[in-house]
């Protein structure tokens, strides 16, 4: 299905190495600046992820910074009683949240010193934690290419393949498997962070999609089959700025599918 240059869904194939560019050029750009997504931290992106279960991001980040400055690691975090924890974080809901992570506390102080572990067999053995916040902790803290299958990502390689989108594709092999292929082995975190924030700014799923704004329309089956003005390609010179931003554009190919556009005079401009 996937080698190192592209991956295939049925008749529809996507360049993998220049999806990815386009993809993390765009992110570097439109990146939402959450406090968890400006750490390296694995204990305060651990507890991120946590919360972010089923909450949206808005929501979480005061909470999250009240959190972590209360217990800035799992030794304070240990410490802390089960009536202080639902202080800290009832106006979250779920309250099972609140005796999960108490007990991840004390799992970690007696069997990791203290410690989130790197390993994805010793983070997924802490209670509460699934596929999805072991792989987000790996990724974003040592920037280990993870593979992240929620809601957001089935959606987005969803359409990009123009593949029937189900509440069960989260638990889909094709789905996990264009999503792990799809994954950039040099700059895993750039790449999940962008597929996240097109998912949140473009790839929407309670509104129509901005296909106008997309930056890879031209890979998109669902995007580019889509009738009516909101869904024209962008312009040259929008794509122009959004490779701009891109560290390593001269290691680019000269085009972009779909939209010609003379790479030296994106580099010299």
């Amino acid at each position: 299905m996937a080698d190192m240059q592209s991956v295939k869904a049925g008749d529809h194939t996507i360049d993998a190495v220049a999806f990815r560019k386009v993809l993390i050029a765009w992110g570097r750009g439109h990146f939402r600046p959450c406090p968890w997504r400006l750490t390296e931290d694995p204990y305060r992106i651990l507890m991120a992820e946590v919360m972010l279960h089923r909450t949206q991001a808005p929501q979480v980040v005061p909470v999250y910074e009240r959190f972590v400055e209360c217990y800035p690691d799992v030794p304070a975090l240990a410490q802390a009683s089960k009536e202080e924890l639902h202080d800290a974080l009832y106006s979250l809901g779920l309250r099972w949240r609140i005796g999960l992570i108490h007990e991840m506390a004390t799992e970690l102080m007696e069997h990791f010193g203290g410690q989130v572990p790197r390993e994805k067999a010793g983070l997924l053995c802490l209670t509460g934690v699934s596929e999805y916040i072991a792989g987000a902790v790996r990724c974003f803290t040592w920037n280990l290419p993870e593979p992240l299958m929620d809601t957001n990502t089935v959606r987005v390689v969803g359409r990009l393949f123009g593949l029937e989108i189900k509440d069960s594709s989260r638990r889909n092999r094709q789905f996990r498997e264009l999503i792990t292929a799809l994954v950039d082995p040099t700059e895993p975190r750039a790449y999940n962070y962008a597929l996240l924030d097109l998912a949140e700014q473009v790839c929407m799923k309670k509104r129509p999609p901005a296909c106008g704004r997309c930056p890879v329309l031209s890979y998109c089956v669902c995007g580019t089959q889509c009738p009516g003005r909101a869904c024209h390609r962008p312009g040259e010179s929008e794509i122009i700025r959004w490779l701009n931003q891109s560290p390593d554009f001269r290691a680019l190919r000269p085009f972009v599918p779909g939209h010609e556009f003379f790479a030296l005079s994106a580099m010299n401009s």
